[in-house]
């Protein structure tokens, strides 16, 4: 039995202004089977926290589950050109309002490697500084900023019925165990 496996053909389903749906057609080891795959050109987040410790969230509406949820700012990369740190630049300043003189990268992560290549970037934004909200789109300019403290937004989170993964990857990045205490 090999382990090669190759991509033999694609033919696009889907296109759409946030991601495409292509089938793929997979040959291993003399046969070939199709997985559909959402093709996603990538996104940032920013786990945002101010001179006081406080994390910053928006609370916003989500068609996909067609309720408000607790998120930290992101955004996909859908400026041609734009690097990573520019577009969590831009996300910060469009969804909070404010803007951060330091910068951490936390890392990249697959969202669902089962079904998309969706890769999400993360960054850490502190020295945070207010400006001009430029919330873009319905969902956003419906959103609404809050700042809270970790014990407040554990809270938070834990009576929530699901929360987002990119929001649980950023904390436990940036202030290790976070459900399980100080």
């Amino acid at each position: 039995m090999s382990d090669a496996f190759r991509i033999e053909g694609t033919s696009q389903l889907l296109r759409s202004h946030v991601f495409d749906v292509e089938r793929r057609t997979i040959g291993h080891d003399g046969t070939t089977f199709d997985r559909d795959v959402a093709v996603h050109r990538g996104a940032v987040a920013v786990l945002a926290v101010n001179d006081v410790g406080e994390i910053g969230l928006i609370r916003q509406y989500r068609s996909t589950f067609d309720r408000f949820t607790w998120e930290i700012p992101a955004g996909t990369l859908d400026v041609d050109g734009e690097e990573p740190l520019a577009t969590a630049q831009r996300e910060l300043l469009e969804e909070m309002g404010v803007v951060a003189s330091d910068w951490t990268l936390l890392g990249r992560f697959m969202n669902s490697p089962g079904w998309t290549d969706q890769v999400m970037t993360i960054y850490e934004a502190r020295g945070l500084a207010n400006a001009q909200r430029a919330p873009a789109g319905p969902e956003e300019s419906s959103s609404t900023v809050h700042w809270l403290a970790k014990e407040e937004l554990r809270e938070t989170l834990r009576r929530e019925p699901a929360i987002d993964s990119t929001m649980v990857v950023a904390l436990h990045r940036v202030f290790g165990n976070f459900f399980d205490g100080a």
